[in-house]
Parts: structure tokens; sequence; C-alpha cells
């Protein structure tokens, strides 16, 4: 089935979300929208409309002309099995001794690995994006040292590879929770894959904001693979969930950023540990007072 892309952009996430809301009484409907931050520090937004038949494009000039936005750049997309590219593009990941794979790299797993299953079809937060791989990075650095974190959360967890990663090296049930309801599902396939049933608990939850994470703060270890923006947001939230003398991995930040969400976090409490760059990605390490 082919499928369109409308894509522009406009000043603010509030607009954008307006903007997408309204891209959805167009004729033919669009099966989908998306708002997206441009993380170039300009607040610009990127709205993205969906369709399974040829969009109007002058229902679309109109749109984004009374949205003062540019016009949408429109693209057909070819026909593609995706689970298939991913399989061929998604070759395993080494980071420290874990070693991220989908089931078709199984027989690669170098002995004494510590080996964590993400099957190409639910391929967002595999370990091969730089933060990812940046988080785990410090996460195998932290039981080189010889931590022994407790309580563990891993907020926006995604397909919960960080907390799955967590669960493999501490003896303790670590808590997963993603905003997104299909997230969370996915995680908790992805658990029982890796034979942690009982020991990753997700839950979907707003950063913090969910009564099992909670009940369990505060955390000696916080996993926070996000955004700059939600990053900067938690801030408080974070100074009162970490324990004293408690550790935040971070990423999802560009390198550019970096210097921002580090400043957020010492006004907060939470001093810079340790900072490392993969590319144009940074991962922080913060440890509270």
């Amino acid at each position: 089935m082919a499928t369109w892309t409308a894509l522009t952009h406009t000043k603010g996430r509030e607009a954008a979300e307006a903007l997408a809301e309204a891209g959805e009484d167009l004729t033919p409907e669009p099966v989908g929208s998306g708002v997206f931050e441009i993380e170039d520090g300009s607040d610009r937004w990127e709205v993205g409309l969906y369709f399974t038949e040829a969009p109007d494009e002058v229902g679309l000039a109109l749109l984004a002309a009374a949205w003062d936005a540019p016009p949408f750049a429109v693209s057909e997309l070819p026909e593609v099995d995706w689970v298939a590219h991913v399989r061929r593009e998604l070759t395993p990941v080494e980071a420290g001794r874990f070693f991220v794979h989908g089931g078709h790299d199984a027989d690669k797993v170098p002995e004494g690995a510590e080996a964590l299953l993400i099957e190409a079809a639910m391929a967002f937060g595999t370990g091969h994006h730089a933060t990812t791989k940046g988080c785990l990075l410090a996460l195998d650095r932290m039981i080189a040292e010889g931590a022994a974190p407790r309580r563990i959360v891993d907020v926006g967890c995604g397909t919960a590879v960080l907390a799955m990663a967590a669960a493999r090296a501490f003896p303790v049930i670590v808590l997963a929770g993603d905003i997104d309801p299909q997230a969370v599902d996915v995680a908790r396939a992805n658990v029982i894959a890796n034979g942690l049933d009982g020991r990753v608990e997700c839950v979907e939850a707003v950063g913090f904001d969910h009564p099992l994470i909670e009940n369990a703060a505060p955390f000696e270890l916080v996993f926070a693979n996000i955004l700059k923006q939600p990053l900067i947001d938690l801030v408080p939230d974070m100074a009162r969930h970490v324990a004293p003398g408690g550790r935040a991995i971070l990423s999802g930040i560009l390198a550019t950023q970096a210097d921002e969400v580090i400043a957020a976090y010492a006004a907060g409490g939470l001093a810079l540990e340790r900072r490392d760059d993969l590319g144009e990605w940074s991962t922080l390490v913060v440890r509270r007072d």
C-alpha cells in the first residue's frame, strides 16, 4: 500500500499541534499526524500528515497559508518491507558488556556478553542510536566501578532496553515507565522475550507520576533517555526522586544542548559527574549531593 507524507513546520508547539489537528479535517482524511520539535534551538516544530491516498495539494496549500506556515512538502513513499529492511540495517551493537541484537543475529552473541534481544519490528530504542548506546556505556562503567544501586527506574523507557540491562546487572526489580501505551506493551513483550518477567515492571507513566514509581522512590539510579526540553522540565521531579548520592543517566541530548541541560540540573542540585559524546549526541551522568 502506497503512503504519502505532507510536511511543514511552524513556530511553537501549541501552534504546531493546532495545525496538525486542523489537518485532520482534510479530504481525503490523513490516517495519522505527528508533531516533532526541530532540535536546533529555534522552537520550530515539524508537522507531518500521513495519507494512504494522494492528498489534496490545494487543500494543503490553503491550510498552510491559513496557519502562516511554509507550503507542505508532499512525498509518495515506496512500498517497503520495513522489518526486512531493519534486519538488514541493524547489525548487533556492543556497548561494554552489553550486546544488543535481533533474533536473526542470536548466533553472533560473544561468550560472556550480556545479550539483550530486541526484534527488528520493535526497533525504537534498540541500542543502535548513539543516545541508547551512550547510556549502556555509562551503565557499564558504573558496574565496573562497583556500583550497586538497589532502586532503579527507567523514565521514558521505550523498548525497556536500559531497564533490562540494569536488571541483568543488578539483583533487583527495575521499574520502567513510558507515556506511550504502545511503548509499554512493546517493553513488556521485550521483558518476557529476554527472560526478565518479574524482574522489570513496565507501567504507563508521565515521568515519575505512577503509584508504583512514587512508592519506590527515592532511586539510586535513574535512566532518562528522552529529549532536551522534557529533561529540563523533569529537573524538579528528578531532584525529589533521586536519593542523596544517587545518579541519573541522561541522554537524548544533542552535544550543542548539553551545557543547557547540565546547568539546569546543577541548579536543581544534581551536579555533572561525567559527560560523553558519541557523534552529535551527549550522554550525561549527574549526581545528587
